[in-house]
């Protein structure tokens, strides 16, 4: 039988021999056995495939990726973020507030964003508190790196990372890598101690149909269009297109009314290389593993004043335990609906195990999301009681001229073109 965790449990698990917390649960499509879900898309619109061994199968079984362990953290991130939002929990964060840039505030020209931003935190940014956007922004008119917050997480490591414990602490459960702080390659790099992911069972492929009919009845031959000289859209009028060259400039390649959306499209099953498109599986059923590793936290040390002392590393760690549950819990009360056609339902109840000493049946545990909160809490309590720092308050920082006018040029573009943001990635 399963009890709650409390904090008691926690702490113990952490300071002993305690390995990690477990959650692995059964899911299956909200619309049913038997229908279609949508995994998420890689480079050449594939989906991420791959044969896995399973208990009680004695050949490999064909799965697909669902959710990957990047995604599952930035869900749990977001989960963190929606809980401070709504003032369920205080912890330590950093925004970059856009706020006065928008057109509603006093900023002019190349200063006003066309569309909110708003406050942009380390819970959202890619690469958390070593992200470009915090780098280039100000704290107390000083660029962020070179302030006394930034040249104090500059120097964070593993023997002492009692000031990202202080202002950024879910960059020592999700992982971060400062590569491109003052050391470069050689920057503070911090493992994920919690990781997630969801996989697809006995996956078989299906097609993507695509078509469209055009109300209007607009034909191929209508145009072709032509890029407008403004930059307003586009027109079918010669004179007032675009011109380079002293002649006029399509819309698109060759000026198709589809380049504006416009116009049928003919019911396909293939693209233009014969593959079919990616169009979705149907599963038996797929699995969310969550696991929390211990040993990842216990590599962290928090010395206060210059002094290292256990109490200090287990009280820190603990904190961290809590966050990470936290994290997890809330993100799975928050729902699975991954993407468009993606929404999944766990067919049995949230349950953590945790993997104690080698050979020792794991132990199951409940835990719900106020539980969770208030666990986070106590631990946090705790922690300031052998004074470790902690920041309740978020620390706000003014994005730079510079990164305000790219991003300003940047939407100005993408509103002139409909075109794509620019690559990046975790």
């Amino acid at each position: 039988m399963s009890k709650k965790l409390d904090l008691k449990t926690l702490c113990d698990a952490v300071s002993g021999s305690g390995v990690a917390f477990r959650c692995c649960v059964k899911l299956q499509p909200a619309g049913g056995d038997g229908t279609k879900v949508f995994p998420p898309t890689y480079a050449g619109a594939v989906y991420a495939t791959e044969k896995r061994r399973l208990p009680g199968r004695a050949e490999p079984v064909e799965c697909v990726l669902l959710d990957s362990v990047q995604s599952q953290a930035n869900r749990m991130e977001e989960a963190l973020q929606q809980a401070l939002d709504t003032k369920r929990l205080k912890m330590p964060v950093i925004d970059v507030d856009f706020t006065p840039f928008f057109q509603g505030g006093d900023r002019k020209g190349d200063m006003t964003l066309l569309d909110p931003v708003g406050r942009v935190s380390s819970l959202q940014a890619p690469h958390r508190v070593a992200d470009a956007i915090l780098r280039d922004s100000l704290w107390k008119g000083v660029a962020f790196r070179k302030s006394e917050i930034g040249e104090r997480i500059a120097l964070v490591t593993a023997r002492d990372a009692t000031a990202l414990f202080e202002y950024c602490p879910t960059a020592l459960v999700f992982g971060m890598w400062d590569s491109t702080g003052p050391k470069g390659g050689l920057g503070a790099k911090f493992e994920r101690a919690i990781v997630g992911e969801i996989v697809g069972i006995d996956a078989v492929y299906g097609v993507k149909t695509s078509s469209r009919i055009d109300p209007l009845g607009i034909q191929l031959k209508a145009g072709p269009l032509y890029a407008r000289s403004d930059g307003s859209g586009w027109t079918l009028d010669e004179s007032l297109a675009k011109k380079e060259k002293e002649k006029p400039v399509t819309l698109g390649k060759d000026g198709r009314p589809s380049e504006a959306n416009h116009g049928n499209v003919k019911p396909d099953l293939k693209d233009k290389k014969g593959q079919p498109y990616p169009g979705g599986v149907t599963i038996s059923h797929a699995e969310q593993t969550v696991v929390l590793s211990l040993p990842a936290l216990r590599r962290l040390h928090f010395p206060v004043d210059d002094k290292y002392e256990p109490e200090f590393d287990n009280a820190a760690r603990t904190v961290l335990a809590a966050l990470g549950l936290s994290a997890a819990t809330l993100a799975a009360e928050a729902g699975l609906d991954l993407r468009s056609r993606c929404l999944l339902w766990p067919v049995e109840p949230l349950t953590w195990s945790l993997l104690g000493k080698p050979g020792e049946t794991p132990a199951d545990l409940e835990l719900d999301g106020e539980t969770a909160i208030k666990l986070l809490g106590e631990a946090v309590t705790q922690a300031k009681a052998y004074r470790l720092p902690w920041h309740d308050d978020p620390i706000v920082l003014t994005p730079s001229d510079d990164l305000v006018k790219l991003v300003v040029k940047s939407q100005h573009l993408m509103a002139q073109q409909g075109g794509e943001t620019g690559e990046g990635g975790d």
